[in-house]
């Protein structure tokens, strides 16, 4: 039995040093063109699953199909047989950081490793530390990178000390008018609604981001994180508006969906009116027992995440998205299925790039190549539950905006 891909997506102690080019890799990073032959392409947002050519051009889809070596334009051809090629993963909660943060990773060393080409910054600065972090991390990442900002003003910059002991710390007016002025790059408003991090004050950040939401306007919406949530979770899954989103959402930190076994009927109608229910992993927020109770009642999750970040990342449960996706693929889920829920879905939320979350020809030419190993695996939850699966996902190589980066 093995419990870590053999290969070396998930070498932990790595993540300071740069990701190793080799062999086709390395020669075609510069390519202007390159043309990926003979793997096998998942696109579920086009039904595509079949051996299938990709071609990618000036940092575009080119094309998809049957494409010979041979006559064509691309400047390095990679053998892409016996890999899975796919959109570019796309992480719908993650954390980003600078490097005065004690919870953010550098965004492009924990992307690129595990397969990932856009990701969202879930809640990681507020308001008024917005400018200093576009301009000071994402303006410079390689990764493409969207922004929940923090309904508090502090946002995640005193983790782990709580954030939202205090109301005064959210300002809404100012809030709305950050996320107004930059929604071509800011989602919406991150919430943290867990008792040891709101204390008395219950369920009324999550209005006040709500509030803030509404008064931004253009669709911005509010991604709530549970863990042991305040007070009675239906009044708090009530609250939450069509394509707002609900995160961690197998967390059995306590208060959680499924209660005494069952799953709560407000958290099954909040699916049916359009809430988001994402995974969101991270190292204490995804237990088997709920996951488990949940889906054999029904309720499936939208998108899954990882939740990555420093106090996260050497956890048992390893929140890497390739690893989370396999451990849906050992709870039932299809491959089809995993790759939609990391892909063309969260990219669908994204909403700001056509064609993000597919191999859509004219869409940006980012890909991940996966491999599939059949092996027996030890998959644990973040309580320390374990579950056996047959195989597994680890990453071949990802290519952001037509360059090869692993």
């Amino acid at each position: 039995m093995t419990s870590l891909p053999r290969r070396g997506f998930l070498k932990l102690g790595a993540l300071g040093a740069g990701v190793a080019l080799s062999g086709s890799w390395a020669r075609a990073q510069n390519a202007s063109s390159v043309l990926l032959q003979g793997g096998t392409v998942i696109d579920p947002a086009n039904g595509l699953h079949a051996i299938r050519d990709v071609l990618l051009t000036g940092g575009r889809i080119q094309t998809v199909g049957r494409i010979p070596a041979d006559g064509q334009r691309a400047g390095r051809v990679i053998d892409a047989t016996g890999l899975l090629v796919v959109p570019g993963l796309v992480d719908l909660h993650a954390h980003v950081g600078t490097p005065d943060t004690s919870l953010g990773l550098p965004v492009d060393e924990f992307t690129a490793r595990n397969g990932v080409t856009t990701c969202v910054s879930a809640g990681d600065v507020g308001a008024p530390d917005w400018a200093r972090f576009e301009t000071e991390v994402l303006e410079r990442a390689r990764t493409r990178v969207f922004t929940f900002l923090h309904v508090s003003d502090l946002g995640l910059q005193t983790f782990p000390n709580p954030e939202m002991l205090n109301l005064g710390d959210i300002a809404v007016d100012r809030l709305a008018e950050t996320v107004a002025a930059n929604a071509d790059r800011v989602l919406g408003i991150k919430v943290r609604e867990s008792l040891d991090v709101v204390g008395d004050n219950g369920i009324e950040p999550l209005r006040r981001a709500l509030a803030a939401a509404e008064q931004a306007g253009g669709g911005a919406r509010v991604m709530c994180h549970i863990g042991n949530a305040p007070g009675e979770l239906p009044a708090l899954l009530e609250l939450l508006r069509p394509g707002d989103i609900l995160t961690h959402c197998f967390s059995g930190l306590g208060n959680n969906i499924v209660q005494d076994g069952r799953l709560l009927p407000a958290a099954q109608a909040a699916q049916q009116r359009g809430v988001i229910f994402d995974v969101g992993h991270g190292g204490g927020s995804f237990d088997f027992a709920v996951a488990e109770a949940a889906l054999d009642q029904g309720l499936r999750p939208n998108t899954i995440s990882s939740d990555l970040h420093r106090a996260s990342m050497p956890t048992p449960g390893r929140p890497f998205l390739p690893w989370i996706m396999s451990k849906f693929l050992m709870l039932g889920f299809t491959l089809d299925e995993v790759v939609a829920m990391t892909t063309v879905r969260p990219a669908g939320i994204i909403n700001r790039v056509e064609g993000l979350g597919t191999l859509s020809p004219g869409g940006p030419a980012d890909v991940t190549l996966l491999r599939l190993v059949e092996a027996e695996t030890d998959f644990v939850d973040t309580t320390g539950k374990h579950r056996t699966g047959d195989r597994y996902l680890e990453v071949a190589g990802v290519i952001r905006a037509g360059q090869v980066v692993v």
